[in-house]
């Protein structure tokens, strides 16, 4: 929302002030975010969840992304961002059941917005099955898996499409299934290296 106040940063993540959200976008001032990574490990291999983006999304409206995300405000630390995941997704986590990533600082550009972000990344290996996802349908409109040895291979660049499965929700709000194969132009186009860190980090965490 426009009238959000976010902290803002420097690039060696000592705090500068505050500033509200478009501002902060339009100046390109880092800031700080919550992002929430869900995996499951299932008989046969382990899986990275993905959310759909709402097609009426601002920026990068029907697009792949991290599974739940979203801003942290001024005076909110890390542990606030779980209601990401509730609002997003419908599903009620605690904050001690996230396995930390670290902080992860990184830039995406595009035409009327500079995205500095300082990612707060978290991962949650997921029991929730599909059925229990209820969608904020105003900012998600599926949910989908992928196989995260093909996810590992495509961001390394050894495959160029990925297969991904799931649901996603109509515009008459009827839950359907997706069994796909989508390429790069798919994702949120956060930088390869990030997507790296990330896939580093669960394989840390699974191994």
């Amino acid at each position: 929302m426009s009238d959000e106040i976010l902290t803002t940063y420097d690039a060696q993540g000592q705090v500068t002030g505050t500033a509200p959200r478009d501002e902060v976008h339009r100046y390109g001032l880092w800031h700080e975010t919550f992002h929430c990574w869900f995996v499951e490990q299932r008989a046969d291999s382990l899986y990275i969840y993905l959310q759909l983006r709402s097609k009426d999304k601002r920026d990068y409206a029907g697009l792949l992304d991290i599974t739940a995300a979203g801003h942290l405000l001024a005076g909110e630390t890390a542990m606030d961002g779980i209601r990401e995941v509730e609002e997003e997704l419908g599903l009620q986590l605690t904050y001690d059941e996230l396995i930390p990533l670290g902080i992860i600082p990184y830039s995406m550009v595009k035409e009327g917005m500079i995205d500095r972000e300082r990612a707060n990344v978290f991962l949650y290996d997921n029991p929730f099955p599909l059925d229990q996802f209820h969608l904020q349908p105003e900012e998600v409109a599926g949910i989908v898996t992928a196989e995260f040895a093909s996810f590992r291979k495509f961001w390394q660049g050894d495959l160029q499409q990925l297969d991904v499965s799931g649901f996603r929700i109509t515009d008459r709000g009827e839950r359907i299934d997706v069994q796909e194969r989508v390429d790069i132009s798919h994702f949120v186009p956060h930088d390869t290296d990030y997507y790296l860190q990330i896939i580093a980090g669960i394989e840390a965490a699974f191994r």
